[in-house]
């Protein structure tokens, strides 16, 4: 029987152990999230692990050789409870991707804001900036008022682009 069961990766090497892995003929799956970060005085948006220095791999434990994952470039091992690994529960990865949009990235649930809600732009040229809520729009938008250059700036924005600033 197929389960899928948790990698630990070494830190920063989960697409190389995803590769070495897939290349061994194991069924691997990295979920990723879209981060953006600053850089050089510029906005790098790209993707990362949802989960760093973990994977999931699907494996028929009592049919394929699993102990050669732990030997694999970029694994630090597969997570084990004893002797043998240790699977997830049967609808967990499921459920997980499930949550992933048709391009295999996963996007965090659209916050519960209100106007007035102070809330981080977490995306973008304006990543990292501070804002008020304005209204919600539709079409999964929500405008604000950007703290920005010493003054507020009104700006319309996607939805799952800002988190609620506790």
């Amino acid at each position: 029987m197929h389960n899928w069961y948790v990698v630990q990766t070494r830190p920063h090497q989960e697409q190389r152990a995803e590769v070495n892995l897939a290349r061994q003929g194991y069924r691997v799956w990295l979920p990723v999230t879209e981060r953006s970060r600053r850089r050089a005085k510029r906005i790098e948006t790209g993707y990362a692990p949802l989960f760093p220095q973990y994977l999931f791999v699907q494996l028929d434990i009592g049919r394929e050789p699993w102990r050669a994952i732990n030997g694999t470039f970029g694994v630090k091992r597969l997570l084990a409870d004893g002797p043998r690994p240790q699977p997830l529960p049967g609808d967990f990865v499921a459920a997980l991707r499930e949550a992933t949009g048709t391009d295999g990235v996963s996007t965090p649930a659209p916050p519960d804001l209100q106007p007035g809600d102070a809330v981080t732009i977490t995306v973008g040229p304006f990543a990292e900036c501070a804002a008020v809520v304005l209204r919600l729009a539709p079409r999964e938008r929500v405008e604000v008022l950007l703290d920005v250059l010493g003054g507020r700036v009104p700006a319309r924005l996607p939805i799952r682009s800002v988190i609620a600033t506790a």
